[in-house]
Order: structure tokens, then sequence, then C-alpha cells
């Protein structure tokens, strides 16, 4: 297969505005990709749809060589619990669960039993520098930390794609660097990799920058 993600002519409006307004794109097997642009220019959107959590208005998108509109909801929630892992700029984490449990929860809805979920998570946890903080909530995690929690729990299904919207829009500049470090070995062991941002630095850390601006790609 030449791509893991294929996408042609895709268009997602909102009554009258365009949020994406005819993209295409080609994303190869372990491939990094950077998509940037300014706020409002269709990044997040465009996540959303790569993501199965929204539908183009228009257009088609294949994922794994399989055309995504012909999903049952039941299938494309499947495919997201498999396939693709998301990493969110605002963390998305339950504040009263532990770093542990959330990781855990996605594959307890996977249907992995309790044993191999903790395992799982704890191997996780450590991979990502934080085997010692697995009992702390969210609330008693800085910023990178947190994103780090995040990251572990994008991975815990094993998926073959990760998504990151913004994930080092919330850090400072040192834990930026360290959440970048991780995406790259995490790329380097076989992972495509997809992030926005709107920042030309950051970017420059993946293999190939698109620049969006007013819905299309430049």
């Amino acid at each position: 297969m030449s791509h893991v993600i294929r996408l042609e002519a895709v268009r997602r409006f909102y009554g009258d505005y365009k949020a994406l307004d005819g993209v295409s794109l080609d994303i190869a097997p372990r491939e990094f990709v950077a998509v940037m642009g300014p706020s409002g220019c269709g990044k997040s959107t465009l996540l959303n749809i790569l993501g199965l959590l929204d539908r183009p208005t228009a257009g088609h998108y294949w994922l794994g060589g399989v055309d995504a509109a012909l999903f049952s909801d039941g299938e494309r929630t499947l495919a997201r619990r498999k396939k693709i892992g998301f990493v969110f700029q605002a963390f998305n984490l339950l504040p009263r669960l532990t770093a542990l449990e959330n990781v855990c929860l996605p594959m307890s809805y996977a249907g992995v039993d309790a044993a191999q979920r903790r395992e799982r998570a704890e191997l996780l946890l450590r991979r990502v520098g934080l085997g010692a903080k697995t009992p702390r909530t969210p609330l008693e995690l800085s910023g990178g930390e947190r994103q780090r929690v995040g990251i572990a729990r994008a991975l815990a299904n094993k998926p073959d794609i990760l998504l990151a919207d913004e994930p080092t829009g919330n850090l400072d500049s040192k834990s930026s660097a360290e959440i970048l470090a991780l995406f790259k070995e995490l790329h380097a062991e076989g992972k495509t990799v997809i992030f926005v941002t709107h920042d030309a630095a950051i970017a420059g850390s993946a293999q190939r920058t698109m620049r969006m601006r007013d819905g299309k790609f430049e």
C-alpha cells in the first residue's frame, strides 16, 4: 500500500463557513508529517476527519485503503480504537483518575482484562519517563508530565497512527523539546505521526511540512 491515509477533494462546511475547502492529501505508512497554519485555518477540522471524529461534507477519505464513508458507526469506533491514537493540546485527562488509570481507560473500552491493562499502562508510563508517578492525578503533575500521560494513553491500544493537535501548545520550551523528542522516537519505532501546529520551529521537527490557509493547502 502506498498510503495509509488519503484524502481527495475533502470539504467540510458548517453552515456557510468553509472549514475545509477541497483538501487532498496522501500520507505513506511511517511518515512524520506536520500540518502548519494560523488559528482558524482548518487544521483541527482536518485532524478530526482523519481521526474519524467528524465526517466530510464532500470528498473522500480512505483509511488503510478503505473508504471511510463505508464504515458503520460501530466500525468507525473500532477503527478509532485500534488504528488511531490521539494526543490533545489540552491533555483531556480525567482529573480524578491517576496517571495509571487514565492510561488504562482506552484498554478497558477495548476489552483488555484488568491485569493486562495495568501491566501495559505501567510499561507505557515508564516508556514516557513517568514510572514513579503512576499514582498521581493530573492535578499533581506538570504540563509536560500531563502530556506524557496523554501520549502513553494514546499508545495504549497499540495504534499504527498517532494524531496530535498542537501537542506542545500549552508547554514551556523545555517540555516542548522533550515531547518532540518522544514523538521522534515513536516515529523511529514505526509509527505514522501527524501533528498540527502554528509554530514553524515545531513543524521543522517533522519529515514533511504542509501549510494550510483558509481551509486549503498552500
